[in-house]
């Protein structure tokens, strides 16, 4: 077991009332099991590529996550917000720069928690699934156009998901630990 489930921070005593709870819960989860999994490592070990050619490392996902984080708020919220990390020369600078450097650690962990914070903020102001995009989506919709919340954070959740699925086995490779 990755720790006691009597410790578990994904279980909670919160009452789920209705789909949205649900999502906001799933979200909240995936988030924390993200962290679970870089937890007690060190720059190397966070920086640590799978398996070449690959770039993916636990710190590369956490970087990327940050950029879909601000990638929700662009298409829902409307907001202008830049890439961090990517650029149109390195589409994969989430990963490319996911360097054994503690300020570079440091760094990505507080921007992924910036942006988690404000994606949560935006999220509380908006009750009703149905709300549609404020900004301009990855597919071309407009800003008031087709995507509404419901699928963009099922589609946020999707993406934790598989990238927690990446982190367990990279955390696998550091340090043998496996588990929930």
């Amino acid at each position: 077991m990755w720790v006691d489930p009597d410790d578990d921070p994904r279980e909670s005593d919160t009452e789920i009332l209705d789909e949205r709870d649900l999502l906001l819960d799933y979200l909240r989860n995936y988030r924390l099991t993200l962290e679970m999994k870089c937890a007690g490592l060190d720059a190397e070990q966070l920086a640590r590529r799978s398996v070449p050619p690959s770039t993916m490392s636990l710190l590369g996902l956490v970087r990327h996550l940050t950029e879909e984080e601000r990638r929700f708020r662009r298409i829902m919220a409307g907001e202008d917000v830049p890439r961090l990390y990517r650029t149109d020369e390195d589409r994969d600078g989430d990963f490319t720069g996911a360097v054994a450097d503690p300020a570079v650690v440091a760094d990505s962990f507080r921007q992924w928690r910036t942006e988690v914070d404000r994606t949560d903020r935006y999220l509380a102001g908006v009750t009703d699934l149905d709300t549609r995009n404020a900004g301009f989506s990855d597919l071309g919709a407009q800003p008031g156009g087709e995507e509404r919340l419901r699928d963009v954070l099922v589609a946020q959740i999707a993406e934790y998901a598989r990238h927690c699925g990446h982190a367990d086995l990279l955390r696998e490779r550091v340090d043998g630990r496996v588990g929930q």
